[in-house]
């Protein structure tokens, strides 16, 4: 389904499964997709690298010891041994078997479920060859409009936008620009990621004013109650931007927390059939 970031042409707040519902299932798997979607996620955020054999994989980390049973450079794997990893039994039992999927996988379960993506490049070392193909399987599974690609690397972003023209993207920032206009027009996207510590309601004004969504990502439930009993609720300062309309996609790994939050200010995603 096309994706459209900004709330203001959408008509709701989307939420978003961060890695999918990565609480409740191995992150950047078919399983955390579909649970993500199940409690009420419009879009998930994931993340993508190359394969030695040049397939798009879901991966977080460049190295798949963390979140599969094997170890090693992902890179070095062709897809066929990276899919004999176990990626779902490091998180629990009932996800023995799970394996890493591919992104075509990914968008044909996406399309499915009435979901879009946000599709991040985490690939370091062959990023020109991650656009290209990336360009190649956006387009042959006719997803240009579902996705937006995402990415710390601005210049990538641009390089992305030049490949394939039509192509939405998004930059992601970790700290707070004089010119947050400025950041997003020079790499051409159009939505841009801001830390929940970072974000500011007149950065959020500025860039809604030049067309531009935002994006939100929040901490687990359990990490805000920890800081909230020391004094620092990020809560409050949420709960204003999203009733003030200046938070278009709020995101984080607990999709029915994420849902529960837009519910009570904003207007979250409607509930598919």
């Amino acid at each position: 389904m096309p994706y459209l970031p900004l709330a203001s042409t959408s008509g709701f707040i989307h939420v978003c499964g961060h890695r999918g519902h990565s609480v409740g299932a191995p992150e950047n798997t078919i399983p955390a997709l579909t649970e993500a979607a199940r409690l009420g996620a419009s879009v998930c955020e994931i993340d993508v690298v190359l394969t030695a054999d040049d397939e798009i994989v879901l991966m977080h980390d460049e190295i798949c010891d963390r979140t599969t049973d094997g170890e090693g450079r992902v890179g070095a794997m062709t897809l066929a041994e990276l899919r004999k990893l176990d990626a779902g039994a490091w998180f629990g039992p009932a996800f023995a078997g799970v394996r890493a999927p591919t992104l075509a996988e990914a968008l044909d379960t996406a399309r499915g479920l009435g979901i879009s993506l946000l599709v991040e490049i985490k690939e370091r070392q062959r990023a020109g060859l991650m656009i290209e193909l990336l360009a190649q399987t956006l387009t042959r599974a006719g997803a240009v409009d579902d996705v937006l690609v995402i990415s710390f690397d601005h210049p990538s972003l641009r390089a992305m936008r030049e490949r394939l023209p039509y192509v939405r993207t998004e930059a992601i920032t970790h700290a707070r620009h004089v010119d947050p206009v400025a950041v997003a027009r020079s790499a051409r996207v159009a939505s841009v990621a801001i830390e929940w510590d970072m974000f500011h309601p007149d950065d959020a004004r500025a860039l809604h004013s030049d067309g531009i969504a935002t994006r939100v990502t929040i901490p687990r439930p359990e990490r805000i109650a920890y800081r909230a009993a020391r004094g620092l609720d990020l809560l409050p300062p949420i709960r204003d931007a999203l009733r003030a309309g200046l938070i278009d996609v709020l995101a984080g790994d607990d999709a029915a927390f994420v849902r529960a939050l837009v519910a009570e200010c904003g207007a979250p995603p409607p509930a598919r059939a």
